[in-house]
């Protein structure tokens, strides 16, 4: 995190279930308390009104689950992060947990600039050519969706943030099986803004699996880009 003194920290956790209908202010509330209830030495920010410094990473489209989400937060003292999971989770409500903690170096570039690539799943209502469209789509030279921007739809290509797009095979009730990959930068799509672009392809459940941070023509899981040392955390 920019800027920051103290101990910074990066946790992933999972949205699943019927709390993925949840708004992303909701799952920050939800956060606040479970780090409230596991009296974590957070820092605060100076100023009239000091608030604690935690900052979310890329916001999750309301009713989608994911197993990568990532936040950031800046600590006093160091703890036990291997124990820290397990306490957080058990603070949250169900269907959110948390999977992961590192120890960040200090002034790790903030994750909605490091994030270039998100991974999708996503299930689809049954369709007999739902390979050939999702290869028409993926040969396309543009796909043309509406979406809505300050009160006024607007229709954008989404072409140039797609990936990669291939039919994966097939759920045990007949849904299709998507699996995606998304550029987050200079814009971002939605997987069903995907689909309604290629036509005639139905959202049923979208899950993100990864997210990624591509540096030097390496990919770097979140948790893992920026982690300090264990020595050197240790050593702080």
């Amino acid at each position: 995190m920019k800027g920051t003194t103290g101990f910074p920290v990066r946790l992933r956790y999972a949205k699943r279930g019927k709390i993925r209908w949840i708004g992303h202010r909701d799952v920050a509330r939800a956060m606040e308390r479970a780090f409230r209830v596991a009296r974590l030495p957070l820092a605060f920010s100076e100023g009239f009104s000091p608030h604690p410094k935690v900052s979310f990473g890329l916001a999750l489209p309301t009713g989608a689950e994911s197993d990568a989400e990532y936040l950031d937060l800046v600590l006093v003292d160091a703890i036990d992060l291997d124990a820290l999971p397990g306490a957080l989770s058990s603070a949250l409500p169900s269907g959110l947990d948390v999977t992961g903690a590192a120890p960040l170096v200090d002034r790790a570039p903030a994750l909605q600039e490091s994030v270039t690539v998100v991974a999708w799943r996503v299930e689809i209502e049954p369709v007999p050519d739902a390979a050939e469209r999702v290869a028409a789509g993926l040969a396309a030279t543009t796909l043309e969706t509406t979406r809505r921007r300050k009160g006024r739809e607007v229709v954008e290509d989404v072409r140039p943030v797609v990936r990669s797009l291939v039919l994966a095979g097939e759920g045990a009730d007949g849904t299709g099986i998507i699996e995606m990959e998304c550029n987050t930068r200079p814009r971002s799509a939605k997987p069903g803004e995907v689909l309604a672009a290629i036509g005639g392809l139905t959202e049923v459940r979208s899950l993100r699996t990864h997210q990624w941070i591509e540096r030097d023509g390496a990919r770097h899981e979140p948790l893992d880009a920026d982690m300090r040392r264990h020595a050197e955390a240790r050593a702080s």
